[in-house]
């Protein structure tokens, strides 16, 4: 009797759960940071199947500083 009611709940909690997809890190934005330096902007992507969005998420800011070659 438990095994007819643990199968279909565990198939639906893996169906909802499957709907998500990440991919990443991309770039999504580069801007100067005024002292000659780069600010790089690394996002996560987000599909959410159930209702059809891709986000932005675990978003990472890295600065790097350039240099002249002598």
């Amino acid at each position: 009797m438990k095994f007819k009611v643990i199968v279909p709940v565990l198939f639906v909690a893996f169906a909802v759960s499957a709907c998500t997809s990440q991919a990443g890190p991309f770039v999504t934005n580069i801007s100067s940071d005024g002292r000659g330096g780069l600010n790089v902007e690394k996002c996560m992507v987000k599909l959410d199947r159930n209702i059809n969005t891709v986000e932005a998420s675990q978003c990472t800011n890295t600065n790097i500083t350039l240099s002249r070659p002598m």
